[in-house]
């Protein structure tokens, strides 16, 4: 029964332990998204500054496979190139040995020293429970959230680690553990071991931590000729979870990301273990040394050294490395696609919620720009047709409606993953803003029907109708351009330049519907022609709508009282009580009322 009881509370212990590595590493993630999108972003092709990136990220995310997942989705964006990816690579490899070494901490025995107390997770643990618990129950903000995780995540791992402890004490001596220590002794079943416990756990910190959880207890027998080719194995375990994930759904490259890290991770075990059976065999560092039992502390310090010195090693050939990963993964023949911009949305960046967030607000600044640049062709058909343009507003027409359907899925999907305030106000600006340029789209798809079908009545717009059609068009070409430029830029005072020109185009839209509608009274415009022409101010009106809607959600996200009520809002500016709102809407009035006015004299 004692076994028994050993191996649930060994099972348990594993569990806790698992959890609390996924709880505090989230906490890690969320609380430091910003900047991890700013470093990602900063990665240039020097490999050493890659492979301190990557490091870097892993440390944070205490994840090499959440590393590389979240390096094969901004492959598939077109942020990384592979051989940056290669160095982020190589960098993660170093930096989820962080976390064995945050494990070593339960080693430490404090005895009466204050000092060395304060790093005892006996002390430790419960301390981050209870602040954790305190963030998470009392306080409930967004950022007390993340910190709160962050602290629970601590607390819980290291209670997990503690039970693991207790549940390996009793299997000390068995039977079964004395087969285990037997196979560890040969180093080739060693490195088979890792890998596959590995496989299993899918996680690498965690089968290291179980490795280190039974050296710590006395009398376990595990000595350094024993641990590290288990620590080796571990490794290319973790190339085994990282290959699926890039072998699913992805780029090319994104599957030689995953190759790369393979060859890494083997050629190093490799090179490894021909210099350390050398070593061994020389009795280097003496002949008790490889006989002696291990600690957790030197199992940490082991798997550091090992990754580190095998990126040092392999940085050389880092070419080399991308060279043979397009050996082995091959391109296929080249396939043209229409706007690569729009298709970088990929859900393996929901890892990191702020860089995610930050590749769909480029992709929609892109579907905006295409928006806007067919509705300007558009407006060139309308008013003088021209079929040379018509294929590509077709097709670029289709491209926004699959964009918007694919975007839809990602931002619902990524709705569930943020954490912070601003990414998620970030967010509802980002759902429905994709509508609105949709819209447009649409609207650019209407004009040249009614182009279309003026030129099957074989009929025309007047000379006077064409200058009219000239300047609302160029109205709404000029809004829309603010418009895209200001969400591309992220900049507000820019979106507040919108409404006033927003305001002026519905005013050109009255005069000019009011001037055709006499035109038609007194039979000097044909019908078929004069409904055409009423039918595209509706679609020229409407695409300025959608401008302004966007603007307001711009501003909305650092503004309670527009976020709340965006009728108000537009109430008060229309009222003309804003200074700035009165001087821009005189000045865009100057600019497009007044020629038109001058038309009709």
């Amino acid at each position: 029964m004692e076994i028994v009881s050993a191996i649930i509370q060994l099972l348990g212990g594993l569990a806790m332990f698992l959890y609390g590595i996924e709880v505090m590493g989230d906490g890690l993630k969320n609380s430091s998204g910003a900047a991890l999108k700013r470093i990602l972003e900063k990665v240039t092709g020097n490999v050493l500054i890659g492979i301190l990136t990557g490091a870097l990220v892993t440390a944070v995310i205490q994840s090499s496979t959440a590393t590389i997942v979240l390096t094969v989705a901004l492959i598939g964006a077109g942020v990384l190139t592979l051989k940056q990816a290669v160095s982020i690579v190589m960098g993660a490899n170093i930096g989820t040995t962080i976390t064995a070494q945050i494990i070593r901490l339960s080693s430490i025995e404090a005895g009466d020293n204050w000092f060395l107390m304060l790093f005892d997770t006996d002390t430790l643990a419960p301390v981050a429970l209870v602040v954790g618990i305190i963030l998470l129950m009392f306080v409930k903000t967004k950022s007390s959230k993340t910190i709160g995780d962050i602290f629970v995540g601590f607390g819980v791992l290291f209670v997990g680690l503690n039970l693991m402890t207790s549940g390996v004490k009793p299997l000390i001596g068995t039977n079964a553990f004395a087969s285990f220590l037997g196979i560890l002794e040969n180093p080739i079943l060693g490195i088979l071991v890792g890998l596959g416990l590995t496989v299993i756990v899918q996680s690498s910190s965690a089968t290291v931590g179980m490795l280190q959880t039974v050296a710590a207890v006395p009398g376990s027998g595990i000595t350094f000729a024993m641990a590290y080719p288990v620590i080796m194995g571990i490794n290319l375990g973790t190339c085994v979870t990282t290959a699926m994930v890039c072998s699913i759904g992805t780029s090319k490259d994104a599957k030689r990301t995953g190759a790369v890290h393979i060859l890494f991770n083997t050629i190093g075990t490799v090179l490894f273990m021909v210099v350390m059976s050398i070593m061994q065999a020389n009795s280097v560092f003496g002949a008790d040394y490889w006989t002696s039992s291990v600690d957790s502390g030197v199992i940490a310090n082991f798997q550091t050294v090992f990754n580190l010195l095998t990126a040092v090693a392999l940085v050389p050939f880092t070419n080399a490395l991308v060279k043979i990963s397009t050996a082995i993964v091959r391109d296929d023949k080249p396939r043209v696609q229409r706007h690569p911009e729009l298709h970088t949305l990929d859900e393996k960046l929901y890892i990191s919620p702020a860089v995610a967030v930050s590749e769909a607000t480029k992709a929609v600044a892109a579907m905006g720009l295409i928006a806007k640049t067919n509705f300007e062709r558009s407006c060139g058909v309308l008013i003088e047709y021209n079929e040379a343009p018509l294929a590509d507003i077709n097709a670029d027409e289709d491209c926004l409606d699959q964009f918007a359907d694919a975007s839809d899925r990602f931002l619902i999907g990524l709705s569930k993953a943020v954490e912070t305030e601003q990414e998620d106000r970030q967010l509802d600006m980002l759902m429905q803003t994709v509508p609105n340029f949709e819209r447009i789209g649409d609207y650019a798809t209407n004009l040249v029907e009614l182009a279309e079908r003026i030129r099957g009545e074989e009929t025309g717009f007047s000379d006077m109708a064409k200058r009219e059609l000239e300047l609302i068009c160029a109205a709404v070409n000029e809004i829309l351009t603010v418009t895209v430029d200001a969400f591309g830029r992220n900049d507000n005072e820019a979106a507040k330049a919108i409404e006033p020109l927003e305001e002026t185009i519905d005013d050109m839209v009255m005069i000019l519907r009011d001037r055709h509608t006499k035109r038609l009274k007194k039979g000097t415009c044909s019908v078929g022609s004069g409904l055409v022409f009423i039918e595209s101010l509706t679609y020229l009106e409407r695409a300025a709508d959608q401008c302004s809607s966007i603007a307001v959600m711009m501003l909305a996200r650092e503004n309670e009282a527009i976020l709340h009520n965006h009728y108000e809002y537009l109430r008060e500016i229309h009222a003309g009580n804003d200074e700035a709102y009165r001087r821009e809407k005189n000045r865009r009035r100057e600019q497009y009322i007044t020629p038109l006015l001058d038309l009709q004299s």
